[in-house]
């Protein structure tokens, strides 16, 4: 059976062939569908994550509402470049607030971050059905608590006559009810505990999804071999989710300055108030409530520059020891 080939100019012998090389336009009309699916995606991260990026400048201006209209006001104010960050660094505040939001998101991170890694570990090695679909239904419950509702269950569990004093005056640990809600030094440690509490159940599902997707015949081998469930568990389960574990962490450590505000605003008072206040509260109450609303933009501004500076080095750490990152 004869062949021919037609020959390529620039070689003997070989199958000519012409590879169509589309621009933009062309790549549009062939994928028109997915893109009309991706189309209200992205209008939203434009509107809502893009366009509000030129109310920055605000952080740079001494921005003062007037008589005119918001834009005119907006853009003829004075340019004050970096005055607001100078007066952050250097009125009083700057040491207090960095270290009441470190602390309190350190000790949530570190409670927070491992627990859900554990919850997802013992739910996944338990054998009845029922009971297992109970016990996650019931963990990842506290997560669509209000933090109003979740705030008042944590105030009266801890207050004079609440649970936990209870409990601690019946065992005779204590003689008399301990002020928990008074005690500055104590205000880091019940955040750190609420928020673990809080979302445990819920971020323990992203590890529940990276469990299912592992191979069962890996298990079944295991058996074979003689691995009891914790050899499995450490040698099989654990590193088929390490990368699952080390973008979360990634994200974790780059929303470290995030020490949240709903908790933070409903559980503080005025006598823990050198404890509570953190860069979102002190945010919130100079910007919005003192009508300093540059001053608070460029708090706010410093706060996701170094979230995004962590997320960079964070991320090319990982990619250097574990060749695993998020981008």
């Amino acid at each position: 059976m004869n062949m021919q080939t037609k020959a390529h100019p620039g070689g003997s012998g070989a199958l000519a062939v012409k590879r169509k090389k589309g621009g933009l336009l062309d790549r549009l009309k062939e994928q028109k569908l997915l893109y009309v699916l991706m189309l209200p995606a992205i209008i939203l991260t434009l509107m809502f994550s893009y366009v509000p990026m030129f109310g920055l400048y605000m952080a740079f201006i001494n921005y003062q509402p007037g008589g005119g209209t918001f834009f005119k006001q907006f853009f003829t104010t004075d340019f004050v470049g970096l005055q607001w960050f100078h007066y952050f660094f250097t009125n009083g505040d700057f040491i207090r607030i960095m270290r009441n939001t470190l602390a309190q998101s350190f000790l949530s991170l570190l409670f927070g971050f491992p627990l859900p890694i554990m919850l997802a570990l013992m739910i996944n090695e338990m054998r009845n059905g029922w009971f297992k679909r109970t016990f996650q239904t019931v963990s990842y419950m506290p997560h669509f608590i209000s933090w109003v509702i979740a705030a008042n269950i944590i105030i009266t569990m801890l207050s004079s006559g609440g649970v936990l004093n209870n409990i601690l005056t019946g065992l005779h640990i204590v003689n008399e009810p301990i002020q928990f809600m008074q005690k500055g030094h104590l205000f880091w440690w019940i955040i750190a505990f609420s928020n673990a509490w809080k979302d445990m159940g819920f971020n323990a599902i992203m590890y529940l999804a990276a469990i299912s997707a592992i191979n069962p015949e890996l298990y079944e081998v295991a058996k074979i071999d003689g691995a009891s469930r914790l050899k499995q568990m450490l040698h099989i389960t654990l590193p088929s989710i390490r990368p699952t574990i080390i973008i979360l962490a990634i994200l974790a450590v780059g929303g470290i300055l995030n020490a949240g505000f709903d908790q933070q605003y409903l559980l503080q008072n005025n006598t823990v108030l050198e404890y509570s206040e953190v860069i979102d509260t002190y945010t919130y109450k100079y910007g919005l409530q003192n009508g300093m609303f540059s001053y608070g933009a460029a708090v706010g501004l410093f706060k996701s520059i170094v979230a995004f500076l962590l997320v960079i080095s964070v991320n090319q750490l990982a990619k250097r020891t574990e060749e695993q990152a998020l981008f």
